[in-house]
């Protein structure tokens, strides 16, 4: 019964996998995502214990749908490993609590055995004192009684065990619960396997966008830092690049209509030399594809750049607010200083009306002025 069970989750969970990987394509018909997402919803009714995911390994392998270039179906994946998840810790903790209930009970059983055989009263035996138990016969003498002392620390010796085998349970459980954390993280870094060639489309121009994007995101292999490096060696270039131009075409349509300056501006921050944290944002998923449709040049720029364009806008603001004249730049003056022809010009009228305007000339090079009507 059991192996009929779990071979009915695989064969549920390869039907899930085969409408997912039909439907990653942009062609795909509805159809099959539908398809995916009604098999995901029988797995998720399907009765799973702790056992059965252990020996199908059904959960590790779902793991690949987690980044499928479908957000319905991502999502989908994602909800289910946390239901099982959840239902393999509670397991978990059941068991041991049960364990942890089994000895106790057996404990108290030896105790209570003990207790069963004593015949004579029962002496509380304090840790450390000496005990005398006497028993008084009928004409008033005392003898010594050796059974009660035995049955005594019978007791003793059973209390002391049953306090060293909490001790010991609650050690283990503290000792256990680091190593079932680490098995946990262990577990969820499994990534689905990364793809050896590019995914084609119909299209030769989306098919010469997503080798750009490849080209640009593999350049993070070279430029991590040490710390970070397991967590990129994870990541797939190629499969971030076919998710990504997969949103672009949906939302901006093709790379060579109206939106072809959209595309030339994500692509040239990709391959910007001086912004590697943009790059490794977009191929470690910290920034979706859905968020790049909507991100403008400024945003997409380098730390460097936002600074330059900053002291650009600080520097114009501050200029207006001093209320000068816009100037010009031309090379029709020549400085009388440097004798170079890199200047900038504005024009006021600063007499009546029917006279020319005043000239007020500055060279970029020594930052020279003069002016002249």
């Amino acid at each position: 019964m059991e192996k009929e069970r779990e071979k009915e989750l695989v064969e549920l969970y390869e039907t899930a996998k085969k409408a997912a990987d039909a439907s990653s394509s942009t062609d795909s018909s509805p159809s099959e995502e539908t398809r995916c997402l009604d098999a995901l919803e029988q797995l998720k009714k399907f009765p799973v214990n702790y056992k059965i995911l252990v020996n199908t390994q059904v959960g590790k392998h779902l793991k690949s749908l987690t980044k499928h270039p479908r957000q319905k179906i991502r999502a989908f994946a994602i909800e289910l490993i946390e239901i099982w998840k959840g239902i393999i810790i509670k397991e978990t903790s059941k068991n041991k609590d049960g364990a942890s209930d089994s000895k106790a009970e057996s404990t108290n059983g030896e105790s209570a055995k003990a207790g069963k055989l004593q015949k004579s009263p029962s002496v509380k035996v304090q840790k450390g004192e000496s005990v005398k138990v006497e028993k008084t016969n009928g004409n008033g003498t005392s003898k010594l009684s050796s059974g009660n002392v035995k049955v005594q620390n019978t007791d003793v010796k059973i209390e002391k065990t049953d306090r060293t085998s909490s001790i010991k349970a609650e050690k283990i459980a503290k000792e256990e619960k680091p190593v079932s954390v680490a098995k946990k993280n262990s577990s969820s870094a499994v990534a689905p396997p990364k793809l050896k060639t590019m995914i084609k489309s119909n299209d030769s121009a989306r098919d010469r966008i997503r080798e750009l994007l490849r080209d640009a995101l593999s350049k993070v292999f070279q430029e991590a830092d040490e710390d970070m490096m397991d967590e990129v060696n994870a990541s797939d270039p190629i499969r971030a690049a076919v998710t990504v131009e997969s949103v672009l075409f949906e939302k901006w349509g093709p790379s060579n209509g109206a939106q072809k300056v959209k595309y030339r501006s994500l692509i040239f921050n990709l391959k910007d030399q001086k912004n590697p944290d943009f790059r490794r944002k977009v191929l470690l998923g910290v920034v979706e594809p859905q968020r790049l449709v909507n991100m403008t040049s400024a945003e997409m720029a380098s730390e460097q750049r936002k600074q330059e364009n900053e002291k650009i806008e600080q520097k114009a603001l501050f200029e207006c607010e001093r209320g000068q004249q816009p100037k010009a730049t031309t090379d029709q003056f020549k400085c009388g200083r440097c004798g170079k022809r890199q200047t900038t010009y504005y024009q006021m009228q600063t007499r009546s009306a029917d006279e020319p305007m005043t000239t007020y000339v500055t060279c970029v090079a020594c930052n020279n002025r003069w002016k002249f009507c």
